[in-house]
């Protein structure tokens, strides 16, 4: 057992064997291409597509079309500004339990929103009814709503200045998987039986499941911008259930990526996220006290989005953070950096612009421990007096590393670092206070004994505060894990309370 914990860094990625080409349908549509095929990708300011792409009903020229149609009636009926996306979005999901197949789910979506200025007041409105007569009653119902909304000396599109340029590279996001309902079973029961295989001990399972997610959309305004693009994601996840009776402990893993090539071996997810599960068995508590507390990589991605919430415009505005006028402040030690780069191949969070058509940029959001920059759109922007940071929509690919990490601090580095302490892999509840930084989350996983692990824990509660929290990272491992927009390695706190018997 205690050597199947020291495995816990993330699977590494390897390729899915390649689909044969067969009729099969992909969304709806008739496969062209095998799961490995690149199509060509547009840029957003390519000339518009007359033929929808793999796997779409419509297409881009079709998209413009609408949204021009719903902007020239929206200043037909008086509008200063307006703005609108139609969108279409389709995908499979397929799940398997105990090596049966449990549910065969085909989704497939659209969408025109519309977004009205009369001076200073703003409407929305939404059609699934691409329709001429259904886009001017949407278009007139966001105009009515803005008649009756309040001034708001803040509401505007995004400044001409600020709109996109077309000028960002090709980012690779679309990516369609022509999997059918059967070769997508296949791989989710593969998945599974490698979990359920690699160990008698693995008494049940609450499942797996694969998923081929591919949308596109098309904005424009009426200052300037125009553009769109398709993006594709796909995914492969199993939860073994490890034990009996009362010692039983559930685990899960998974891999998520734009292109189904990049995804991991689904044997190899299926054989990791089973020794998760029995590497747990025999947790109990431990006494209540104070000590380090290394989160694995998965989890210190949440450190890192508690950052950014607490530095949006929303929360600022409001001021509802607890890292009010942080802008120049030494928020982490001198060794921690937080980049942002919306431009990385096939990333997660990569975009040429964000959801108001703003340019964007690669930043340093913390340098040296220091807050160099927020998470601002164009109107949280001028509510704060502060240029707009293209953030609308979320942040782009963040990494958050240290100067100090070394090539060879993996997890067995970082459990040597830790010492004696909490290794924490599962976190329960939403306990985090993002007016005070109040810490509070249920906790399982190993305790440590210098530098190795000594037996895993449960029904515990680790508390802090999150300004304490940032300040005190000792280290930042080099295992460093993507979860969506958002990468970096296990992070080791240096104290915190930690509630058992």
């Amino acid at each position: 057992m205690l050597h199947i914990t020291a495995t816990l860094p993330a699977v590494k990625t390897s390729i899915i064997p390649a689909m044969k080409k067969t009729s099969a349908k992909s969304c709806g549509k008739s496969a062209r291409k095998a799961a490995a095929a690149t199509p060509a990708k547009p840029s957003a300011t390519s000339a518009p597509q007359t033929s929808p792409q793999e796997g779409f009903s419509y297409s881009r020229a079709f998209f413009e079309g609408l949204v021009d149609s719903a902007i020239a009636h929206a200043k037909k009926l008086g509008a200063s500004d307006a703005g609108a996306e139609a969108s279409e979005g389709c995908g499979l999901s397929v799940s398997v339990r105990m090596g049966e197949l449990e549910n065969v789910e085909r989704n497939r979506d659209k969408s025109l929103g519309v977004t009205v200025y009369i001076g200073n007041q703003r409407g929305n409105a939404s059609t699934s009814d691409f329709s001429q007569a259904a886009i001017e009653r949407t278009v007139q119902a966001a105009y009515d709503i803005a008649r009756f909304t309040a001034q708001d000396p803040f509401a505007a599109l995004p400044d001409e200045g600020d709109i996109y340029a077309g000028t960002a590279p090709a980012l690779d996001l679309f990516h369609p998987w022509s999997v059918d309902s059967a070769q997508a079973a296949q791989l989710a029961l593969q998945c599974e039986a490698a979990a359920l295989q690699r160990n008698s001990r693995i008494s049940n399972s609450d499942g797996a499941s694969v998923s081929a997610q591919q949308s596109h959309f098309f904005s424009a305004h009426t200052h300037g911008f125009r553009g769109g693009y398709a993006s594709s994601r796909h995914s492969i996840g199993v939860a073994p259930i490890a034990g009996t009776g009362e010692d039983m402990q559930r685990d899960y893993w998974y891999s998520s990526m734009r292109a189904a090539e990049d995804l991991a071996d689904p044997v190899r997810i299926g054989q990791y996220a089973a020794d998760r599960a029995l590497s747990r068995l025999g947790a109990r508590k431990i006494p209540t006290t104070e000590c380090p507390v290394l989160f694995e990589a998965p989890l210190a991605a949440g450190l890192l989005g508690a950052f950014v919430q607490a530095t949006s415009g929303g929360a600022l505005y409001r001021k509802s953070s607890f890292l009010l006028n942080s802008l120049g402040k030494q928020v982490f030690p001198k060794h921690i950096q937080i980049s942002e780069d919306p431009f990385v191949l096939r990333g997660k969070g990569s975009s040429p612009f964000d959801a108001e058509g703003v340019q964007v940029r690669p930043r340093q959001v913390v340098q040296d421990g220091k807050v160099q920059g927020y998470f601002l759109s164009s109107y949280t922007a001028r509510k704060l007096g502060m240029p707009t940071t293209g953030n609308s929509g979320g942040s782009h690919n963040l990494v958050l590393s240290s100067s100090q990490t070394r090539a060879a601090d993996d997890l067995e580095a970082m459990l040597q670092k830790l010492g004696t302490g909490l290794f924490v892999i599962e976190l329960m509840g939403q306990g985090v206070n993002y007016v005070t930084g109040d810490y509070s989350r249920g906790a399982s996983g190993f305790w440590v004994e210098n530098g190795q692990i000594a037996y895993p824990v449960q029904e515990i509660t680790i508390a802090g505060n999150m300004r304490d929290m940032f300040k005190n990272i000792a280290a930042v491992g080099a295992d460093a894990y993507n979860m969506g927009a958002k990468t970096i390695g296990s992070v080791l706190i240096k104290r915190m309370k930690v509630a058992g018997n």
